[in-house]
């Protein structure tokens, strides 16, 4: 399976922006539906954005539909999240999640792989 670790989480204010980043080890990154999901305090995990294996297509939870944007780089097997016009309900841990072969989901079930998460908090 893949290992996965985010980084670029912090402190924004609102408005501002962030690109969260998704490192994957191992040979079969391609092979890998990629996605975002996060996780505010005393709240269920929720999906936020997936994208193909080879990067043509996306899909976008409506809350964070245009102002989100994932991306990926099978060359460097990493995976981006370019949050823009970020507001305090984007607060929340955002974890990087991995499907083999399939689509992945929008719920948190059947994901391969999980990062540690990194923390987005964004002060009003």
């Amino acid at each position: 399976q893949v290992q996965l670790v985010e980084s670029g989480g912090g402190l924004v204010q609102v408005g501002g922006s962030l690109r969260l980043s998704c490192a994957a080890s191992g040979r079969t990154f391609s092979s890998y539906y990629m996605g975002w999901f996060r996780q505010a305090p005393g709240k269920e995990r929720e999906f936020v954005a997936r994208i193909s294996w080879d990067g043509g297509n996306t899909y976008y939870a409506n809350s964070v539909k245009g102002r989100f944007t994932i991306s990926r780089d099978n060359a460097k097997n990493m995976v981006y999240l370019q949050m823009n016009s970020l507001k305090p309900e984007d607060t929340a841990v955002y974890y990087c999640a991995a499907r083999m072969g399939v689509v992945m989901p929008t719920r948190p079930n059947g994901i391969d792989s999980w990062g540690k998460g990194t923390l987005v908090t964004v002060s009003s």
